[in-house]
């Protein structure tokens, strides 16, 4: 017989979160069970509790930033990533994705966060705002020991979903790049650039965080609703990432490239990108965007940080009080990603 799992789940739409138990089953044998220590609050956990993307299952269990160590594993589990052996005791990391086929094109290539039929850590399954979590043995992470567990969880998602374009789009040491939102994203995406040796520019609309938007990176910062900075800037840039969830003046952004520049997204916009292709075509720029990055992708990611002491700035909260901190959230008040505490009984 599996232990019951205590976990918190909304039971419908913008709901709060309440206690919850579930019976996981018997573990898979390719699947190991994390003891959740601590595990991050993502925007994206906001948007499914909420419904916003019309997928939710309830109850909905929230939580994919999880830092835990693996108490089972399956028959099957021959060890972990860069790990062989017996998993049980590592400490480890689960974030966006929870399985993947492993026989596709993609999942063989090494991009298995492209697989068609991934499973995502919260959609349509429980996930880590809860005692114990489980998943697919290739996406359970070892977590480097210089990494801190209480600032942790949001590398893998927040932290990966920015490091991931630097590697697909082959960012180099000497481009000029811009970063457009200083949040949850953007703040960790100033100090991969930073570290990756470019000339980084924070695109921000608050004058106010100037200076420790520059402590976390940044060479220059950019008001985003002044016309004259942007004008100072205007085809210099030879990448640009947006993290935000808004509408912005997208033709003012692509004006900041240099020909075959890029405007890439990894922030979700909900509503349609108007632009005007002519610029686009005389230029050779283009339009990209890119999920969460792969588990390889991931396990370099937290190498990179524990060698050039890249670290998450959070706030933190006992998991029982998850709801005040979705209220955190939501008020846009979080510096800059909250992290949970499991105490649940």
């Amino acid at each position: 017989m599996s232990e019951k799992i205590h976990a918190l789940a909304a039971s419908e739409a913008r709901g709060k979160l309440a206690p919850y138990h579930y019976d996981p089953g018997e573990l898979a044998p390719d699947h190991v069970e994390i003891a959740v220590d601590y595990c991050g609050l993502c925007h994206s956990d906001l948007s499914m509790i909420n419904n916003e993307w019309w997928m939710t299952k309830y109850p909905f269990v929230p939580g994919h930033e999880v830092i835990g160590k693996v108490v089972a594993a399956g028959s099957a589990v021959q060890g972990l990533l860069d790990a062989p052996g017996n998993p049980v005791g590592r400490t480890v990391g689960l974030g966006w994705f929870s399985k993947t086929c492993m026989a596709c094109k993609y999942c063989l290539s090494g991009d298995q966060n492209l697989c068609q039929t991934a499973e995502q850590t919260i959609v349509g399954r429980n996930g880590g705002f809860a005692s114990r979590v489980r998943c697919h043995w290739t996406w359970a992470i070892p977590l480097p020991e210089a990494l801190d567990v209480t600032k942790a969880g949001p590398l893998f998602c927040a932290g990966v979903t920015v490091f991931n374009p630097i590697i697909q789009n082959h960012v180099q040491p000497t481009d000029r790049v811009g970063v457009i939102g200083i949040g949850g994203l953007g703040h960790l995406a100033l100090q991969f650039l930073n570290k990756w040796g470019c000339e980084v520019y924070a695109f921000s609309s608050n004058p106010s965080k100037r200076d420790e938007i520059l402590s976390m990176g940044a060479h220059h910062v950019v008001n985003s609703k002044d016309p004259n900075d942007f004008a100072s800037i205007k085809g210099s840039l030879n990448f640009l990432v947006s993290t935000v969830n808004v509408p912005l003046d997208w033709e003012a952004m692509l004006a900041t490239l240099t020909p075959k520049g890029r405007l890439h997204f990894v922030g979700v916009v909900t509503e349609p990108i108007p632009l005007n292709l002519t610029s686009i075509l005389l230029t050779q720029k283009s339009i990209t965007g890119t999920p969460a990055g792969s588990a390889s992708t991931l396990a370099s990611m937290l190498q990179f940080c524990a060698r050039h002491n890249i670290e998450t700035i959070t706030e933190q909260y006992p998991m029982s009080q998850a709801n005040e901190a979705v209220e955190r959230l939501e008020s846009g008040k979080a510096r800059y990603r909250i992290v949970l505490k499991n105490d649940l009984q």
